[in-house]
């Protein structure tokens, strides 16, 4: 079935960065410029936002139609920060704590 294929690629390159590529062929459902948290009752759209809080850089290549190729990189060589303009959709809403 078209739109069910897609290829990942994993690349370490110097600095080391490691590079990983999702490959498909559904050019038409491109990922938003930002990715901003969804709603809380949403059954998805946190994939973007896990990759932006986890990524240095990610972004979207076009290939011969129909491939799309959303990619990200992560800068092995620096920590993890909590803050890379990533905010916890968790702070907008009170969590229950058992008592």
């Amino acid at each position: 079935m078209r739109g069910r294929d897609f290829r990942l690629a994993l690349r370490l390159t110097q600095g080391p960065t490691l590079r990983i590529e999702v490959t498909d062929t559904r050019r038409e459902l491109a990922p938003p410029a930002a990715c901003q948290a969804p709603d809380a009752e949403a059954e998805s759209g946190r994939g973007l936002v896990l990759v932006s809080a986890l990524a240095s850089r990610w972004g979207t290549d076009h290939g011969p139609a129909p491939l799309k190729t959303v990619w990200a990189e992560m800068d092995l060589a620096s920590p993890i920060s909590p803050d890379r303009g990533f905010r916890d959709p968790v702070d907008q809403y009170p969590v229950p704590h058992d008592a």
